[in-house]
């Protein structure tokens, strides 16, 4: 789909086991950025590399024109495809140096962030050309370029993309949204970096993983209701460590106070545990609004 006069989306589809016989039903963005150069943003899944290569096609391009895949960060329904992406276009692959140890070795990830089904959405590593740091740019041709802005708090190297000359602003899995599984790691550094965002200057379009794209006055409201997901998540949270600071009983607490799936467990109990670090350490959260 084509949502700038340069940038395309391709909505990735997929499933996660759940407990017994059931599944999570996913699904995640990944973009295109047509210039003298293409660049891909984000490989989704693995097994989805011909809808990700797809947008060149719709571009009017040969998929063998990318240039360069950008990892927004190094979770598993992002950096999934990049292995076959990679063979099928000799592309260099970036990424922030702090998401560079779970991309090279899946199986670290895997080890240290347990997600149902992640060998069946990981193909395997992708070893990184260049590491992206805040406020570099990313040619795509001639004086045009991608400005990387460094927005931890879902992961500590997550990485936004702003293509300034159209107001495009391309943010992973930056933003919650309402609705779907909060997931981030550290939920006062991802206030942070929602506050950046919205100060950008002459934001057109915004693009979230996990939403669709956001136009005109939708680009403030998906930012605000990103920042209240969090705030409530973190009311939650404060209102169940006060009952009883058990760790084991927390993330349940949450998960019945908020009305959530019990598939919903293993990926929701590592965002609470960023919310109870941020209690123990006495993070100052805004209030609402």
């Amino acid at each position: 789909m084509k949502v700038s006069e340069s940038v395309f989306s391709a909505r990735i589809p997929f499933r996660l086991p759940a407990a017994g016989a059931g599944h999570i039903e996913r699904s995640v963005h990944a973009f295109l950025v047509s210039g003298k150069e293409l660049c891909l943003v984000d490989a989704g899944v693995s097994g989805s590399e011909n809808r990700v290569l797809g947008m060149a096609r719709e571009a009017g391009r040969n998929p063998g024109e990318v240039s360069m895949l950008i990892l927004s960060h190094s979770h598993p329904d992002h950096i999934g495809g990049a292995p076959a992406v990679r063979r099928a276009t000799g592309c260099l692959v970036a990424a922030h140096a702090a998401e560079r140890a779970w991309i090279e070795d899946p199986g670290l990830q895997a080890r240290e962030r347990p997600v149902p089904g992640f060998t069946g959405i990981v193909e395997g590593p992708v070893m990184l050309d260049r590491l992206l740091a805040d406020g570099d740019l990313i040619g795509i041709g001639g004086e045009r370029s991608l400005t990387v802005l460094h927005t931890p708090g879902h992961s500590p190297g997550s990485i936004s993309l702003f293509l300034a000359d159209e107001g495009v602003l391309i943010t992973g899995d930056a933003v919650p949204v309402k609705g779907e599984i909060p997931v981030y790691d550290d939920p006062a550094a991802s206030l942070k970096s929602i506050a950046r965002l919205a100060e950008l200057p002459r934001m057109k379009v915004l693009l979230s993983s996990w939403d669709s794209p956001k136009t005109g006055t939708e680009i403030t409201g998906a930012l605000a209701s990103g920042r209240e997901v969090i705030l409530a998540l973190h009311a939650a949270v404060t209102e169940v460590y006060e009952e009883n600071p058990d760790p084991a009983g927390i993330a349940h607490g949450v998960l019945e106070r908020l009305g959530l799936p019990e598939a919903v467990l293993p990926v929701l109990s590592r965002t609470v545990a960023g919310h109870v670090r941020a209690l123990e350490r006495g993070d100052r959260m805004p209030g609402p609004g």
